[in-house]
């Protein structure tokens, strides 16, 4: 018995390397000081009440916006690991499995456990604010949603310390992530956490889709709706399209791995190009989804720091829709030095160079919109100012790479690295980093510190130039991907040396924006933070933080930047009679639903048909009891709105 326990415990936990063996200790005292003091401090009732049930579109906001940053935490410390062993040649700070491990969790991690979910924070923060809407669509399915993109996190993380991680890339291309290759738990992992991590992302999209097109307040027409809702929507759009695929994806794989189908098997008859042909399908459009928030937020923080209207609004409108089309047409420019012959690389080398055009539109836009404004350089501004070059350059190499016969020469190289992160960090968190300094007050009711918001941002990019730049160097120069080792023949050193000087740089800045957090917590300087920036559209007409019903009273939208104009005319709220306000009530379904479905991913990923079925019943039992609640909503009435937004109004002027 005793023999067969440590069998056990030695094939499901992870053992044998010392950062394990910390992660472990950390993993364990985290839960331990979380455990003590909600219970010192008797908040475990507050917590379930207040925010583990919550449909308020706002708190769910800030709980995918608070498990963003943890993953940018975890996926931080995988990129500095990475760079640690890649420093110096000869290096064996990492074996070569778990380099392996590192650089497939990473880039898993970073795109869809850091940067989708602080997408969708942002997202739900502001989106209905800026509609003029109380919620948005389905309060409940926005709940659901957050509760199994969180599991579908923890299910991958897991894998850390249990089963093992998974090693076959970030997108796991056959045979490595085949069973014959890659026996292990990783994969599975990899699979269900991502899966259950999708649905939600997929429900996300469909809600924020009805919510922009039914939700909008009286007279928003939607050329008169802020460019961060377009992008929102425009990103939607690609959501609803490109998530089903990835769905399907995986589910072939799992077929492969657990029932032996072969379908990406070339000795079992299928075609492992196939997968990578899918898998592309939804990684390119991916990308997309990623930055078309971005470019939203830039839109808003242009204008609203340029005391401008921003330049070209409908050719702003019309690109970003183009984007959202052509996204689904260049997926085949990955794989340019595979054989697909010349008629296919010349077509989507072709829509590669064309989805660079309706970009280029929206940098001059910018520009323009700077053009003779009255520009500040808050810390929101300075990020958008910041962006510009970066995302120039990502731009220009990406136009490189889609030259299909130099291709052959970047292809798998270092180029094709230092080209990804400068779209995705510079183009895409450097983005939502203007948005979050830029809504803060909007989230919490404070500003965060200015002095130490411009060192972050100082940090931040100095130390990406300093990471990058050599790579594209060291590309050209014959570095290939996914090497964990080289020698000291390859003239490699001295650029990948201040590389991973960069990449420590960036390590602090995170640090510094956290330390800002605290600092600003700490400080709680609630003074003019209605409208602090003196902005243009809807979300800052109201108190900050946002009451949990949004809006006393409808607003009547007359204009594009309809707040900015009525700033201008000196406009006054008129009195108006409050009435009842029609909210959702709180519901502890999503999480207890997203609990079954973290135990059926759980035990398919270890064959474990006793938990995984039961897990799948208590799916359905969800469903099914959510459908016979028959009074999930109620009405605030005039008496509490009326005290909520005297307290508001104090708090925030």
């Amino acid at each position: 018995m005793w023999d067969k326990a440590k069998e056990f415990a030695s094939e499901f936990f992870v053992t044998g390397d010392p950062l394990i063996y910390g992660a472990d200790v950390s993993i364990a005292l985290t839960l331990i000081a979380i455990v003590s003091v909600l219970t010192y401090y008797k908040k475990w009732g507050w917590l379930w009440r207040e925010w583990l049930t919550t449909v308020d579109h706002k708190r769910i906001g800030i709980m995918y916006i608070l498990a963003s940053v943890l993953m940018l935490f975890r996926g931080g410390v995988d990129a500095l690991l990475m760079r640690a062993q890649l420093a110096m040649p000869e290096l064996q700070f990492l074996p070569a499995e778990h380099y392996n491990q590192i650089f497939t969790t990473h880039g898993v991690i970073m795109i869809l456990f850091m940067a989708m979910p602080l997408m969708f924070g942002l997202f739900n923060v502001i989106v209905p604010l800026q509609l003029g809407a109380r919620d948005v669509a389905f309060p409940f399915l926005n709940s659901l949603s957050f509760w199994l993109f969180f599991s579908g996190a923890m299910l991958f993380n897991l894998s850390f310390v249990i089963g093992g991680s998974p090693d076959a890339g970030w997108l796991a291309y056959p045979p490595y992530s085949d069973k014959t290759f890659n026996p292990g738990y990783g994969q599975d992992f990899y699979i269900w956490g991502i899966q259950i991590s999708g649905i939600g992302s997929l429900m996300t999209g469909i809600n924020f889709i009805v919510t922009i097109l039914k939700m909008r307040t009286p007279g928003m027409t939607l050329m008169k709706m802020p460019m961060f809702s377009w992008s929102v929507l425009s990103s939607c759009i690609a959501i609803v399209f490109a998530f089903p695929i990835l769905t399907v994806t995986l589910a072939l794989l799992f077929i492969d791995r657990y029932l032996g189908g072969h379908i990406f098997t070339l000795d079992g008859g299928g075609n492992p190009m196939m997968y990578i042909n899918l898998i592309w399908m939804w990684g390119h459009p991916e990308v997309y989804i990623l930055v078309l928030p971005a470019f939203g937020i830039f839109s808003e923080v242009a204008a609203t720091f340029s005391k401008k209207k921003l330049f070209g609004y409908k050719s702003m409108v019309f690109a970003m829709m183009i984007i959202s089309v052509v996204s689904f047409l260049t997926w085949a420019h990955h794989f340019f030095t595979m054989g697909s012959g010349a008629d296919v690389n010349a077509f989507f080398a072709l829509s590669t160079m064309v989805i660079a055009i309706p970009t280029g539109v929206k940098v001059f836009n910018w520009l323009f919109t700077m053009f003779r404004g009255k520009v500040t350089f808050e810390t929101p501004m300075l990020w958008m100012i910041g962006i510009i070059p970066n995302f120039v350059i990502g731009g220009m190499t990406g136009v490189l790479l889609s030259v299909a016969p130099a291709d052959f020469q970047y292809h798998n190289s270092y180029f094709l690295i230092a080209h990804f992160h400068q779209v995705i960090i510079a183009g895409v968190v450097f983005g939502f980093f203007a948005g979050l300094y830029y809504w803060w007050p909007k989230l919490f009711g404070f500003k965060l510190n200015e002095r130490l918001g411009r060192l972050a941002f100082w940090l931040w990019n100095l130390g990406f130039y300093l990471c990058f730049m050599p790579q594209y160097a060291l590309g050209l120069m014959g570095m290939t991907r996914r090497v964990y080792t080289y020698g000291w023949d390859k003239g490699w050193f001295e650029m990948n040396l201040v590389s991973t000087i960069g990449a420590v740089l960036m390590g602090a800045a995170f640090i510094v924006q956290v330390w800002d957090i605290a600092h600003s917590l700490k400080k709680m300087d609630r003074e003019g933070t209605q409208d602090p920036w003196n902005a243009r559209t809807l979300e800052w007409s109201i108190p900050s933080p946002a009451p949990f019903y949004n809006f006393a009273t409808l607003p009547q939208v007359t204009h594009q930047d309809d707040w900015w104009e009525k700033k201008q005319r000196g406009w006054s709220a008129p009195a108006v009679e409050l009435e009842p306000i029609h909210m959702p009530k709180n519901s502890g379904i999503p999480i207890i639903m997203s609990m079954f479905w973290f135990f059926s991913g759980f035990g398919l990923v270890f064959d474990w048909l006793w938990l995984a079925v039961p897990g799948f019943v208590g799916v359905l039992a969800c469903m099914i009891v959510h459908s016979f609640n028959y009074k999930p909503d109620y009405y605030v009435p005039v008496e509490e709105v009326q005290r909520v937004e005297a307290a508001a109004r104090r708090g925030s002027k």
